[in-house]
């Protein structure tokens, strides 16, 4: 059986509709470990991070294990809790964040070095946030860690400006995309990073050493690695655009480790986005899928 860890934060998410907020769980790499394991139920997942021992560390935990996502790695902070965010929604289903997550337990994990709870999967996924809520010589270690590991590797470059400095954001990112097997940014994303335009940020993965994809929003992605030449109908509906690149992370490398072709990776990081933008939230519906 394929194992997958992915690396991150769980938070509580508060959605707001006019006066009403509806609480929901969710966090960039857990939205794509919930979308992975929906879209291939045959592929072990498991989620690593660290919560509290409070009621929301409990409802994040439990909601985790009823994706049928691995709880095991999960660690314990006896002080902390959980980071919270809510979601308020603009024209054309574009978001806009306020967090509270300055002393999220997530924010100690690997504090004390050991990385060992990473041995023995078969592909490891994180993203620029996984990296930014970490002290930065822990983020060197853990690029350490994974170049010397013999695992293959997924990285999004999902980019938060208040988490951390550009250039610390770029210099991990960096690092990132010179060994990632599986490079997964989005284009907005690199180009707040790295800077120039749509056309330079592709140009920059000419030479990539993986196979991945670029997420360009309503263009759709952009193959890295291998030419691809079809297109992408629009969404449907646009409601909410939450996580829809996360979703796209997780249909794409479900193809992938089914042995499906980059052209039907793409297709179906594309098509399942598609159904996630016209739902309110990060994590929609099963029955919505």
């Amino acid at each position: 059986m394929t194992r997958v860890a992915c690396i991150g934060e769980a938070m509580i998410e508060m959605s707001l509709d006019g006066d009403t907020a509806a609480l929901g769980v969710a966090g960039d790499t857990l939205n794509t470990a919930v979308y992975l394991k929906r879209s291939a139920p045959e592929i072990e997942v498991d989620y690593i991070t660290r919560l509290g021992r409070d009621p929301f560390s409990d409802r994040i935990k439990t909601f985790i294990a009823s994706e049928g996502i691995g709880t095991a790695a999960i660690g314990v902070d006896p002080v902390a809790t959980p980071g919270l965010y809510a979601i308020t929604l603009g024209e054309g289903g574009e978001r806009s964040f306020t967090y509270w997550r300055s002393a999220s337990a997530a924010r100690q994990l690997f504090a004390d070095g050991d990385f060992s709870m990473l041995e023995g999967y078969d592909l490891v996924y994180l993203s620029g946030i996984s990296l930014a809520i970490l002290p930065h010589p822990v983020r060197l270690e853990l690029i350490a860690y994974l170049k010397d590991a013999g695992v293959r590797v997924a990285y999004d470059n999902n980019h938060r400006p208040r988490l951390w400095t550009v250039k610390e954001a770029r210099d991990v990112t960096s690092a990132f995309w010179g060994f990632a097997d599986i490079p997964l940014p989005s284009i907005d994303d690199e180009i707040a990073v790295f800077g120039g335009d749509k056309a330079e940020a592709r140009a920059r993965f000419s030479t990539a050493p993986g196979l991945g994809a670029m997420k360009c929003g309503a263009d759709g992605p952009f193959s890295i690695g291998a030419q691809v030449d079809q297109s992408y109908p629009p969404a449907g509906r646009v409601i909410d655009t939450t996580s829809a690149g996360d979703s796209f992370n997780g249909a794409y490398l479900a193809a992938r480790l089914q042995g499906m072709t980059q052209a039907e990776a793409l297709r179906a990081g594309h098509d399942l986005a598609a159904k996630v933008v016209g739902c309110r939230g990060a994590i929609i519906p099963k029955t919505a899928m």
